[in-house]
C-alpha cells in the first residue's frame, strides 16, 4: 500500500486552519499531525511532497458542469476527458455533471447516454445529477429508483419553453415525489414564458446584439421565478436548490425563505461575482462570449452575491461550465442574440478566482474552502469522502501556492475552448500539485494524470436535511 506525506504546509478546511503534515495511505487520508512532532517525523513514505509556504486544501467539488452538452444546435466544447483534465489543472477533483432526459424518453436512457460519454474518460472523479425534462408517471417512478442508486438530485427548468421547460403543475409533482424519496430538486429559476415574449419583441425592433440577451432576461423575472419555486417547494414539503443565482432580488427571496426555516439553498457562479453587463456590451460581437443564462447582471448586484455567500444565504459556488467556442459556435447568433449558445467556460478558474476573493477581502480562507469544497460535497451527498482533509476521506488534496501570481488567458488554459471569460485578469494564487485519491494528477505544474483514473460516484442524499 503506497504512502505519501505532505509536509510543511498550512492545512485549510472549512472548519480549521492548522500547521500540519498529512499522511496518505491507500488513496485515503490516514492521519494529520503537527509539524515536527514525534508522530509526524515517524511516518515513512514512498513519496514526500514539500508544502512549505503553501496551503494544503481539499480538492474542489464543482457541482454544476455540462460536458458534451447538446444545446442550440451544437455541443459544449469540452469532452469529459478535456473538461476533467482542465478541472484538475484548476484544483477541482470532483465534478457533478448533468445527465439529460430527452422528451419522450426515460430517465434511464439519458443516464445511460451520459455514462457512455464519461466512463473511462475522466481524469478526476465524477457524479451525475439528472435533468427531469419530461415529468410523467413513469419518470416520477424512475426518480425513486435513481435516488436508491445514488442519483439524488434532479434539475427542472422554468426557462426554455419547448426544450426543457416544465410548467408549475409538473414542477409540483416532481417536488412532491422528491419530498418522499429524499431527492433534491435543483431549479433554473427564470420565467421563460415571459422572457420569450421579450425576446420576440426585441428582435422585431432590430435589437439583435448580445447585450440584449441580458436586457430581456429581467432581474424581476429571475426573482419572480425564484419566489414561485420556493412557494411550490413549500406546498410540496420539498427541499429546493436554486442554481446560478445572479440577481440581488433573487438572493433576497432565498434569504427570506431561509429566515422562515425553509430548506431552500442557493448557488452562484464566478461569472456573476467577477463579470457584468459591461462584458455583454463589449463591441464587435465580443459580448457573445459572455452569453449565459441566467445572464450577467449590472455590477451593483455583485455585492449582494458576496454578502449572500458571507451570510450563508448562498451556500455553494459552482461554475455552470458549459463552453462554446467563439469561432463557429457563439457566432451562430451574429444576427440574432437568441441563437447564441448559452454557456461559458470556467471549470479551470473557479478555485483561483475564489482565492482572489480571499485576497480582496470578500471571504475568509475557510469560507473559500467551504463554498468550493465542503458545502457542495455536503449538499450532494459526498461528504466526508469528498470536500475535506480528515482521516478516512479520499486523498483529494491540492497543494496551493497563495503567493504565486498568474494572468488568466486562453493561451495558457486547458479547457477546450478558444477564449477565456477572464482574459488578462491578474490573480494571486495558483495550484502546484493535485492528488486524486492519493494519485498525482498535477505535479509541480505538470499534468501527470490520465483519462480513466476518475471513477463514478454514486451519491447519498443532501446532508443539510
Amino acid at each position: 500500500m503506497s504512502r505519501t506525506v505532505i509536509h510543511g504546509g498550512l492545512v485549510v478546511t472549512a472548519s480549521d486552519e492548522i500547521h500540519a503534515d498529512v499522511l496518505i495511505e491507500g488513496g485515503r487520508i490516514a492521519a494529520l499531525a503537527a509539524h515536527s512532532t514525534d508522530a509526524a517525523t515517524s511516518w515513512s513514505a514512498d513519496r514526500r511532497i514539500d508544502a512549505t509556504g503553501m496551503y494544503v486544501v481539499p480538492g474542489g467539488v464543482d457541482a454544476h458542469t455540462h460536458m458534451e452538452m447538446p444545446f442550440g444546435g451544437t455541443y459544449a466544447a469540452d469532452t469529459f476527458e478535456t473538461g476533467t483534465r482542465a478541472a484538475a489543472w484548476g484544483g477541482t477533483t470532483t465534478i457533478v455533471d448533468f445527465a439529460i432526459q430527452s422528451m419522450g424518453h426515460s430517465l434511464r436512457e439519458g443516464l445511460d447516454t451520459w455514462h457512455a460519454k464519461a466512463d473511462g474518460n475522466c481524469a478526476v472523479d465524477y457524479g451525475f445529477h439528472m435533468f427531469l425534462s419530461d415529468v410523467n408517471e413513469s419518470s416520477l417512478k424512475e426518480m425513486d429508483r435513481l435516488v436508491a442508486e445514488g442519483i439524488t438530485s434532479f434539475k427542472l427548468f422554468m426557462a426554455y419553453p419547448g426544450v426543457f421547460y416544465s410548467d408549475d403543475g409538473r414542477i409540483l409533482r416532481a417536488m412532491q415525489r422528491a419530498s418522499g424519496n429524499g431527492g433534491l430538486i435543483m431549479m433554473h429559476a427564470e420565467n421563460g414564458i415571459a422572457i420569450d415574449v421579450l425576446v420576440e419583441q426585441a428582435l422585431a425592433e432590430g435589437r439583435t446584439d448580445p447585450r440584449h440577451h441580458g436586457d430581456v432576461r429581467k432581474v424581476a423575472l429571475e426573482a419572480e421565478a425564484t419566489h414561485r419555486a420556493i412557494q411550490l417547494a413549500r406546498v410540496a414539503g420539498a427541499p429546493l436548490y436554486v442554481v446560478h443565482v445572479s440577481a440581488d432580488e433573487a438572493v433576497a427571496e432565498i434569504a427570506a425563505a431561509r429566515h422562515k426555516g425553509l430548506p431552500v439553498f442557493g448557488e452562484t457562479c464566478p461569472q456573476y461575482l467577477f463579470l457584468s453587463t459591461d462584458n455583454l456590451a463589449e463591441p464587435g460581437f465580443e459580448g457573445a462570449k459572455y452569453v449565459c443564462s441566467t445572464p450577467l447582471r449590472p455590477r451593483e448586484h455583485q455585492e449582494a452575491l458576496w454578502r449572500g455567500l458571507r451570510n450563508n444565504e448562498l451556500q455553494v459556488v459552482s461554475t455552470d461550465h458549459c463552453p462554446f467556442c467563439f469561432s463557429g459556435q457563439k457566432e451562430m447568433g451574429r444576427e440574432d442574440f437568441s441563437k447564441i449558445p448559452n454557456g461559458m467556460p470556467g471549470v479551470e478558474n473557479r478555485m483561483d478566482l475564489l482565492h482572489q476573493a480571499v485576497v480582496d477581502g470578500h471571504i475568509s480562507r475557510r469560507r473559500w474552502i467551504e463554498i468550493a469544497c465542503a458545502s457542495p460535497a455536503r449538499m450532494f451527498g459526498l461528504y466526508p469522502k469528498k470536500g475535506t482533509i480528515a482521516p478516512g476521506a479520499d486523498a483529494d488534496v491540492v497543494v496551493y501556492d497563495p503567493g504565486a501570481e498568474q494572468t488568466i488567458s486562453a493561451r495558457t488554459h486547458h479547457m477546450n475552448v478558444d477564449y477565456s471569460a477572464y482574459e488578462g485578469k491578474r490573480v494571486t494564487g495558483q495550484v502546484r500539485t493535485v492528488l486524486s485519491r492519493g494519485v498525482p494528477v498535477i505535479e509541480d505544474r505538470a499534468y501527470v494524470g490520465h483519462a480513466g483514473h476518475g471513477t463514478y460516484l454514486p451519491r447519498g442524499t443532501c446532508q443539510y436535511l
